[in-house]
């Protein structure tokens, strides 16, 4: 019983993560288009506050700078790596702010690699650290418009090779050569982007085969809610009532059932009006890991 409580907890944990990550993403893009605010201390405070609300580390000074020394390392073992003072962060902040926000005739990967090992380094925050500095990455790279969309998830080929990773940023805290760091961070970068392909290839099949099945569902409705779907895979009936414009609940009670009844949806609760529902083929082509090496 406890373990399946641990693991219940650790599945809630993950998907309330994923949701996060997606909502950091759309404040940054927010910012980013609408103000053109620069990557600075309060843009990362903010998307920290995010990434954490309701998520692993939330009592940990969600959003604020560490006011305390920590220390970095294994589990058990030895401190492997002691970031600067809190007394630092306001200094090496602004210096990494001034990095990130200038050098407009540097190749946008090379900044975006080195300012990753500087945020690591600096270590800014008391939890949540890995999780802000990766997802920092494609919002870099998408304020230097190199991206059109900060879809590049780097998280998912450090975790694949997280020993790797882990060494490399090591490696660059003893030694002055950038090289070593860099050239991991472009070889991530490029398999990445491979995964990412032929993830979009696999949905785009996804998308075409479920469309042949919601023919047979007979709804006016059934195309709005696959399209909601390939958008935000995990839904509740309110989240649907805000979206598809239904005046009738019971048309949404409908097609959602139609929707479990045919494979694309999973019911995750007794209770219809309280369930939460997963496009759990889309959420295993988003988690699966594709890499060439």
């Amino acid at each position: 019983m406890v373990k399946k409580q641990v693991e219940g907890y650790e599945k809630e944990q993950d998907l309330v993560e994923v949701l996060n990550y997606r909502s950091a993403l759309r404040f940054a893009i927010d910012r980013i288009e609408k103000e053109d605010q620069p990557i600075g201390e309060n843009f990362i405070k903010e998307i920290h506050s995010i990434l954490l609300d309701s998520a692993r580390g939330e009592k940990r000074d969600r959003g604020n700078l560490r006011r305390n020394q920590v220390y970095v390392g294994i589990p058990g073992g030895s401190r492997n790596y002691v970031p600067p003072p809190p007394m630092e962060l306001g200094r090496l902040l602004g210096n990494w702010e001034k990095y990130v926000n200038a050098n407009e005739d540097e190749d946008p990967l090379v900044i975006a690699a080195v300012s990753h090992y500087q945020f690591e380094a600096i270590h800014p925050f008391m939890d949540g650290n890995g999780r802000i500095g990766r997802i920092l990455i494609p919002i870099i790279l998408f304020r230097k418009r190199y991206l059109d969309y900060p879809f590049l998830y780097l998280s998912e080929y450090f975790e694949h090779n997280r020993d790797h990773y882990i060494r490399e940023l090591r490696s660059k805290d003893k030694d002055e050569s950038w090289e070593r760091w860099i050239y991991f961070f472009l070889r991530s970068v490029t398999f990445q982007a491979i995964s990412a392909k032929n993830k979009a290839f696999r949905m785009l099949d996804l998308y075409n085969e479920k469309k042949e099945v919601i023919d047979s569902f007979n709804s006016r409705y059934a195309m709005k809610l696959l399209d909601i779907l390939f958008a935000t895979p995990v839904v509740s009936f309110g989240t649907l009532k805000k979206l598809m414009d239904v005046k009738s609940n019971q048309t949404i009670y409908n097609l959602l059932e139609k929707f479990v009844d045919g494979g694309i949806l999973i019911e995750l609760g007794d209770e219809k009006r309280n369930s939460v529902y997963a496009f759990r083929d889309l959420m295993n082509i988003v988690k699966s890991q594709i890499f060439s090496e």
